[in-house]
């Protein structure tokens, strides 16, 4: 319950520091930049050395790859024949296309499923979003935001964004069955910590609620998907084609329904792919999730 707490307490902070003259009008792209250049490569270099690798990470990995190749499919195909910019199916492939599923994700599931649920979403986070997040995340982002971008430019930027390279090296070190000694994990967790309320106060400054934004009808198109879709898919392809069963499925579908990653929409906002609307898609959609979320654990638990 801290986890949601601090939530909704850093998006009202930083709706508040909208407010406060002597806070910078772009303050928010100096959080951005300290989330991606330390804050996510201390979280790649802290969890990743130390997941174990199994068949039994196939229906939580699966969460993230395949939820995000459904958003790409959905909103190019849509946004195609409705000939909107690209910027625009940027931005609503990535934010629903990459689930919470750690900072609001891991409360949750820890509240619904205890430790052992737990174990299965951080399968589903960071070999799954996190890992999603630093190469087709970023991908995508490169295609939207220029439109038809070379594809060595491409390469140069995922080789080069600081998240993907502490995850290589993470890697790396998982499969040596190496990891850093216990003062450098306590370093790493610490900074990692920081993405949750730095982010939220970033989104916070970015979040404009005007009634007559013309995003309002994307917004509920992209929040229909990410909230409704993507779960009802999932629900679908593990519990009743699969005929998946026991507390890993469950807690997978769970997690295929969570709100829009934080990080997803700083990525989406860095590249300029409506950072107004990836703003809004976090910022809405983390309290709506918790109603939505709701009515999963129901349909979970009644089938």
């Amino acid at each position: 319950m801290d986890n949601i707490l601090l939530v909704f307490l850093c998006l009202i902070m930083g709706l508040g520091l909208q407010r406060v003259a002597a806070f910078p009008k772009n303050g928010h792209l100096a959080l951005n930049q300290f989330i991606i250049y330390i804050a996510l490569p201390a979280l790649a270099l802290y969890y990743i050395p130390k997941v174990s690798i199994s068949t039994d990470l196939l229906y939580p990995l699966g969460i993230a790859w395949i939820g995000f190749v459904l958003s790409f499919i959905f909103f190019y195909i849509i946004g195609k024949r409705l000939n909107w910019p690209n910027r625009l199916i940027g931005c609503l492939t990535i934010t629903a296309g990459l689930g919470n599923t750690s900072f609001v994700g891991f409360p949750i599931i820890q509240a619904l499923y205890g430790e052992e649920g737990l174990k299965t979403a951080i399968i589903v986070d960071q070999p799954g979003s996190f890992v999603v997040m630093a190469t087709l995340g970023i991908i995508t982002a490169g295609i939207f935001s220029k439109g038809d971008p070379k594809t060595s430019d491409i390469v140069k930027n995922i080789l080069l964004f600081p998240p993907f390279i502490a995850f290589v090296i993470a890697v790396v070190m998982n499969v040596l069955k190496v990891d850093f000694n216990e003062h450098f994990e306590t370093v790493f967790q610490k900074l990692g910590a920081t993405v949750t309320p730095v982010a939220l106060v970033a989104v916070g400054l970015q979040l404009k609620i005007d009634r007559r934004s013309q995003h309002w009808k994307f917004l509920r198109l992209g929040l229909f998907f990410k909230l409704i879709i993507t779960p009802a898919i999932f629900f679908l392809l593990y519990k009743i084609i699969l005929g998946g069963k026991g507390l890993a499925v469950d807690v997978s579908v769970m997690e295929s329904a969570m709100a829009p990653m934080i990080t997803g929409a700083i990525l989406a906002s860095n590249y300029g792919l409506k950072p107004k609307l990836s703003s809004m898609m976090v910022g809405i959609g983390i309290p709506l999730s918790f109603l939505t979320l709701a009515f999963w654990y129901f349909i979970i638990n009644t089938f």
